[in-house]
């Protein structure tokens, strides 16, 4: 009994409370004023712009030299570069066995040693030779200073033969000298030609730079017409190959900048376009471009680039601001506390704003989100963002 009585003492007061609430307004009381909505704003600033074109490819030496022997089946005995060195130009990389090239340069001293021999004796046979013609012709000429009846015909005739003699035997010996200095130079030039095949045995670098490769194996046969010995990247200089699309390929020029991410790394290194290719694949509808490095870098790894197309500075909103219908861009500019729609030409777009090169002027006021509930012409609040109190600091 005692529960019934005050659930209905509790019914009737909140039907009293109820009641009050429902009294009805004073007809002369005037309603309360609606404000505006409020939206944020922020003011329309210029700032940098930086276009950009993305590309990946490949990381290759810009000039590569190709080391092989120059002599054919002689061994390896000696490897002095290994991958991953630097190396000057002229510097040995790798010796090969000479033993054998040493036995014929022994046979050649020893061929030399008689050619000087030869012509020594040569020249002692054209002295004497020379000797005994004088004496002839001094023979000869005492003899026909004399009278018929002193010497005889005959005896004229045997001076004259031995003068001639003496002069064949001349010519002879002048020959002989003559082969003699010919073989001589014969053996001085297989001489040079087998100095020049035993320097071939140091294989050398032709250039100054990097080892990207080592297939000299100690003990092998250097074959020419084989794999290279070594690969040698010159002055260490390394590329970036990658595709462009046929219709970016004529934004880009030499000298431009890149950012290159390469792999492993977490800071980007700097880049200059080197080479822009002049012809297109005709089944990908792709060029190549070169992006040289300023770091060094593994040949054949994987890497990206932007390049720096333009740098610019314009009129930039927050990217949220811009409305799209269709292929037609709008903001929202809060002008005298309304909202007035423009059609807008924007460019580039970063990770927060957007560039707008016509329709807003630097100092207007943009709503930072585009709202479909807000209509050209409504009166609104504009607060100011984060980004316009930064700003305006």
């Amino acid at each position: 009994m005692m529960r019934v009585v005050i659930v209905v003492l509790f019914v009737l007061a909140a039907t009293a409370s109820g009641a009050a609430l429902f009294v009805a307004r004073d007809p002369g009381e005037s309603a309360p004023k609606l404000l505006p909505p409020t939206v944020t704003a922020t003011l329309a600033r210029q700032r940098a712009f930086v276009e950009r074109l993305f590309v990946a490819g490949t990381l290759v030496a810009r000039d590569e030299a190709m080391v092989g022997a120059q002599i054919d089946g002689l061994r390896i005995v000696e490897v002095l570069a290994e991958d991953g060195d630097r190396v000057e130009k002229g510097q040995i990389l790798a010796r090969l066995d000479r033993s054998q090239l040493d036995a014929l340069l022994a046979q050649n001293d020893a061929a030399v040693a008689r050619a000087d021999a030869a012509i020594a004796q040569a020249r002692n046979q054209v002295e004497q030779s020379e000797a005994i013609r004088i004496q002839a012709a001094a023979d000869l000429l005492r003899a026909r200073k004399l009278e018929p009846g002193i010497i005889t015909q005959a005896t004229l005739d045997q001076r004259v033969a031995a003068a001639r003699s003496t002069e064949a035997q001349v010519a002879a010996a002048e020959s002989a000298l003559a082969v003699a200095n010919a073989d001589k130079r014969s053996r001085e030039a297989e001489r040079r030609e087998l100095m020049v095949r035993v320097d071939r045995t140091d294989v050398r670098a032709p250039v100054a730079g990097l080892v990207s490769r080592r297939s000299a194996r100690l003990g092998g046969l250097a074959v020419g017409s084989g794999d290279p010995l070594f690969r040698i990247v010159t002055d260490g200089a390394i590329e970036l190959e990658a595709d462009v699309p046929e219709d970016s390929l004529a934004e880009l020029a030499l000298g431009m900048g890149a950012n290159v991410d390469l792999p492993g790394s977490n800071n980007a290194v700097s880049g200059t376009v080197r080479l822009v290719s002049s012809e297109v694949d005709q089944t990908t509808r792709l060029g190549k471009v070169r992006i040289a490095l300023a770091a060094q870098a593994h040949i054949g790894s994987f890497a990206s680039a932007s390049i720096v197309l333009a740098r610019r500075t314009s009129v930039a909103v927050p990217a949220a601001a811009v409305a799209q219908t269709g292929s037609v861009d709008s903001v929202l500019v809060v002008h005298d506390g309304h909202i007035e729609q423009r059609t807008v030409t924007t460019g580039l777009t970063n990770d927060t704003e957007t560039e707008i090169t016509a329709g807003i002027a630097v100092g207007e006021a943009v709503v930072v989100r585009a709202a479909a509930f807000l209509r050209n012409g409504d009166a609104v609040r504009a607060v100011a963002s984060g980004q316009h109190r930064e700003a305006a600091k």
